[in-house]
């Protein structure tokens, strides 16, 4: 079965203070360092890098002469994530039948984890990665706790997210038009009823979005790289 991942990295970094999918780690941009084992998985036929509308030829040129093993197109993103997800799906191969989407800055993803992900989806619409809370959860509403949650019971969510082409096109068509608007993509087929199951992803398989993250990234960076 095709397989297409669409990378979303067209945000504008404005709580980091700049495009980080785009800053260097180790001489090499960040969303060089997400795409690598999407490049590695045999799983994986195609894959599709969405950027800023200004970064499009930039990056184009940069990874056309980087790697030539598979095919990789880069298409500017949308206003909001649905949009950006739904500019890629307009592009993927039409012989895909499952659409792996990932964060363009989670630079630590593996292929175990793609292919875990990806096997996992099987007999659900979908599936994801995620990892139990360590921490005691509060429900709170201004400055007063309404309840503890049972921390067992609480998973937070990372990506890579694979699910049925079908589904997540109908999903993202509905986001747009209803201006639904989530986080992941798990969020919004979940709201129309899809069965999106999940395994157990990594810690080290983090999301930068702030300056604080880069520390973390730097450090985990040299940890895996020494």
């Amino acid at each position: 079965m095709n397989i297409t991942a669409i990378i979303p990295a067209a945000g504008s970094g404005e709580r980091f203070g700049g495009k980080k999918q785009l800053k260097a780690l180790d001489r090499r941009p960040l969303i060089f360092h997400t795409i690598q084992p999407f490049i590695n998985s045999d799983l994986i036929n195609e894959v599709i890098i969405v950027v800023p509308q200004n970064d499009v030829k930039q990056v184009n040129r940069d990874f056309k002469s980087a790697i030539s093993s598979k095919k990789i197109k880069v298409v500017a993103g949308g206003d909001t994530r649905q949009q950006s997800v739904n500019n890629g799906l307009k592009i993927a191969d039409k012989k895909s039948k499952l659409i792996c989407v990932h964060d363009g800055v989670r630079p630590f993803v593996t292929v175990a984890l793609i292919e875990k992900v990806i096997e996992a989806s099987r007999g659900h619409d979908g599936a994801i990665l995620a990892q139990p809370s360590s921490d005691t959860i509060k429900k709170v509403m201004g400055d007063q706790i309404l309840e503890t949650l049972p921390r067992e019971t609480i998973w937070r969510a990372q990506t890579p997210q694979v699910f049925s082409r079908s589904a997540l096109e109908e999903a993202i068509e509905i986001a747009i038009n209803d201006k639904l608007e989530g986080t992941d993509e798990s969020s919004i087929l979940e709201k129309i009823g899809y069965q999106i199951g999940f395994i157990e992803g990594s810690s080290l398989n983090i999301k930068i979005t702030t300056k604080e993250d880069w520390i973390f990234a730097k450090a985990i960076y040299q940890e895996l790289n020494d």
